[in-house]
């Protein structure tokens, strides 16, 4: 089950490729985003474009702004095969992903980092996806998968979603996201999923 709300671009105010001021499931910490349908055009990611294979219809953007940011706390579940428990036990994994992307050779870029906290706030791990580079995408505008997985360390309770978009160059903040997930698994004993 992906824990994060609204990963995907798909619930809220948008449509356009004009910046919003709220985006439902995120806080905006910085700049002001746009949540841009695929079918829009003129420049943007298109169905037929790299990306996510059973994407919605609508990507993230950075809107005009220099740097945006989003921010989304998670609480991570209390009991089942992934609940506190299991995690202080060390039996649960999990794994951060996102479709990354941006403009044709342009720089423009998107960032993606979890942080794991303790019940005080205290930072346990940490992980980070992209930004996917120009080169990455072999100079063509495109999103592409990045994952990471790694063990959710004992004590940990929260998980903090940081969604950075940051302009290289031009007058649009060209990076791209969508179909971002947090998933937990439990871990057998012996350390198998």
């Amino acid at each position: 089950m992906n824990l994060v709300v609204n990963g995907d671009a798909e619930t809220g105010p948008g449509g356009t490729a004009e910046p919003v001021t709220t985006v439902h499931g995120w806080r905006l910490t910085q700049g002001a985003p746009a949540l841009v349908p695929y079918d829009l055009g003129g420049g943007y990611p298109t169905p037929d474009d790299p990306g996510p294979t059973t994407r919605g219809t609508r990507f993230y953007t950075g809107g005009n702004s220099a740097r945006t940011a989003l921010l989304q706390d998670i609480d991570l579940p209390r009991g089942g095969p992934t609940g506190r428990k299991a995690v202080d036990a060390g039996r649960v994994r999990y794994t951060l992903t996102a479709w990354l992307g941006g403009y044709a050779d342009q720089q423009d870029g998107a960032r993606l980092s979890a942080e794991l906290h303790d019940a005080h706030g205290t930072p346990l791990a940490l992980s980070v996806l992209g930004p996917v580079t120009a080169e990455e995408r072999a100079g063509r505008t495109a999103l592409l998968e990045r994952t990471a997985t790694a063990p959710v360390p004992p004590g940990t309770r929260t998980a903090r979603l940081l969604l950075t978009f940051t302009r290289a160059g031009g007058t649009a903040n060209d990076g791209y996201a969508d179909a971002v997930t947090l998933t937990l698994n439990a871990v057998r004993p012996g350390g198998r999923p």
